[in-house]
Order: C-alpha cells, then structure tokens, then sequence
C-alpha cells in the first residue's frame, strides 16, 4: 500500500505538468508559434546562472507559503490568510529589527521570532472566530488580509513607524542594523539568501512533527475526522486553534528572506498573491515537504521565464495559463488517485473477507 501511495504520489503531479504543457502547446499552435522552440527557450532562459539565483530566492519564499498552507491543509483548513500573516510578520519583524540593537545572531532570531508570533498572532483571529463563533476561516482570513493591509499601510505613515526616504515616493520602515541582517552566498553570477537553510529547518520540522509526535499525529487525526478524533479525547477544537496559529506563523516567515538579505525594510512594495500560490503549491505537492519544495522552484521557474516569450511575441500571460491548469489538472488527479486507492483498499478487503470464509468453511 506504501509502494501504491508512492507510485500515485509521483504520477499524479506528473500528469497535471505534462498536461498542463500540452494545453499550452495547443494555445501556441493556434497563434501559429513553435511550441517547441518557446519551451526550448523558456528552459534555456530559465536556467541561466544570473536567473537561477532569483529562482532559488523566490523559491524559498513560495516554499514558506506552501508549508503554511499544507499544515493548514492537514486540518482541512483553508489558510488563505497567508498574505495578511506574511504581511503582519514582515512587518512587525522590520519595524522591531530597526528599533534594538544586538549581536548579530541574537538579532536575526529576535526578528525570526517576532514575525512568526506576528503571523500566528493575525491568524489566531481567523482561528478563535471559527473555534468559538464557528466563522468559516476562509471568509475570516479574506477580510483580515485587507485589514493587515490597511493596518499597515496606516502605520507606515512618517508619523508613526514609517519613513520616507529622499527622492523615493515608497513608505517604508526604518533599515535594519548590519547586525540584524542575514548574509548571501556569492554562487550562479549572484547572491543566495541564507534564510535557504532556515526554509529547509522549517521543512524538516513540519516533517518530524508531522509523523514523530503526538501533536502531529492528533493533527491528522482530527483533519481525518472531527468527531471521531473528539470522542477519542482529543481537543479538536483546540487542534484547528492551534494549527490555525501555527500556520500563521510559518506564514509569517515568507518574507523574512528577502527582509534580512535584500530591502533591510519593509515596503507596500512587498509582493502579494501569496495566499492562493502556497494552497496551489500544497495541493501540488501533495503536503510533503519535499513535494512542495519542487513545486515551489517550478513556480518562481515559470514566472521568471515568463518575461522572454514576450520578446518572442507571445504573451508572458501564458505562464498563468499554464499554473493555472496545473492546479486544476492535480485536483483532478488526485481525485482520481483517491478513487483508485479506494477501489483498491476495497478490493483487499474483499479478499481478506473471502480467505476468512474459506477458513470457517
């Protein structure tokens, strides 16, 4: 059975990609471009030393997305407030770096764990709403990721905790001190950040939690089913508030990287989008986090080859196209997966069931 889940575990998101690929091949087709040589070109683009860097970089934030989500996931929950938590954890984690000074290590752990409680603390809302007043967490978390927004945009003002710098029109908060920044790793004609290795911490941990503790096996336990978990004594209530928190606060590390080895300032100029590119990023690789990991480097892949095809007179948008039928290909995947992975658990059944009345015969 461990063999079949794996088989299906690889084959799965194989056929979403290929089939996601031979629906773009058929879009290019039809505006009379060579599919082939676009492919080519994406690949060749893609893997260019200077554009690998940016990649691996945008990875590791897509990464910290996607383990937010896939924890989330574990409880069926929806974390779609991962923008608001990433947002509130950047933040919060700039705004208290630039305020202390320390050593150097000591001062990126206290930025670390400020926006993870800053990420945990936003999505504990969306948790106590759904806990206690039993508030869906996906309409809790859309409205709290504008609030976030606009909380924050408040507070950027240069009467509060907000600055803005000469000759830029771009509110920010004060840098952070050299001590309160993380190093790069000189490789690929760029610089890779070191939050690489606390992304691949943070990866290890959900996996070891996840499969080696209590915490995690009660997570999965409740995210199988609520009422039965509760009857054995859990506190699934207390779970989906927990792993509600928990979420938040790997959600609250997404923009950590790019904080300490890159801007050293918090800026509305922060991307967004994050909450529905980690769900994607989950649901692809299938909540392990080895699985995300790839997913995650395919995304920030595609949209950093997305610039050259419009060189070529292709719309760059095609790259969307193309992650979006991704999603929509794996859900259908592993839709069918489930259905193959019952017949096949009910037909050992059947047979177990048959050899047992053969034996009392």
């Amino acid at each position: 059975m461990t063999k079949s889940r794996l088989f299906w575990g690889v084959v799965a998101p194989t056929a979403a990609i290929l089939n996601s690929l031979f629906f773009v091949y058929i879009i290019l087709k039809i505006r009379g471009v060579d599919p082939i040589e676009m492919f080519k070109l994406m690949i060749s683009y893609g893997f260019d030393p200077r554009n690998l860097v940016s990649e691996i970089n945008q990875t590791v934030a897509y990464y910290m997305a996607g383990v937010a989500a896939a924890i989330g996931f574990k409880m069926l929950l929806f974390n779609i407030g991962i923008d608001g938590q990433y947002r509130m954890g950047a933040f919060f984690g700039a705004v208290v770096g630039a305020a202390v000074n320390l050593p150097p290590v000591l001062h990126v752990m206290l930025i670390i764990l400020v926006a993870m409680l800053a990420g945990g603390a936003w999505a504990a809302i969306a948790g106590y709403l759904k806990v206690k007043r039993g508030v869906n967490e996906v309409i809790s978390n859309i409205m709290l990721n504008f609030i976030a927004a606009a909380i924050i945009a408040f507070l950027l003002s240069p009467n509060l905790l907000g600055s803005l710098p000469e000759g830029s029109q771009n509110l920010q908060t004060n840098p952070i001190p050299k001590s309160g920044r993380m190093p790069t790793i000189k490789a690929f004609e760029g610089e890779i950040y070191t939050f690489l290795f606390i992304a691949i911490l943070v990866g290890v941990s959900y996996w070891i939690m996840l499969n080696k503790t209590i915490f995690g096996f009660n997570l999965r336990a409740t995210g199988l089913s609520f009422r039965a978990a509760r009857a054995s004594g859990v506190n699934a209530p207390g779970m989906i508030f927990i792993t509600t928190v928990l979420s938040g606060a790997i959600a609250g590390l997404v923009g950590i990287g790019t904080l300490l080895s890159d801007t050293h300032s918090y800026s509305m100029a922060f991307p967004s989008g994050y909450a529905f590119t980690g769900l994607a990023l989950a649901l692809l690789g299938r909540n392990h986090p080895v699985g995300i990991f790839f997913a995650a480097f395919l995304w920030s892949f595609l949209e950093r080859s997305a610039p050259v095809l419009e060189f070529e007179g292709v719309p760059p948008e095609i790259v969307i196209v193309m992650q979006g039928t991704i999603v929509l290909s794996i859900v259908i995947a592993y839709e069918v997966v489930a259905r193959i992975n019952l017949r096949q658990q009910q037909r050992a059944v059947g047979t177990v069931n048959a050899e047992n009345v053969k034996e009392t015969k």
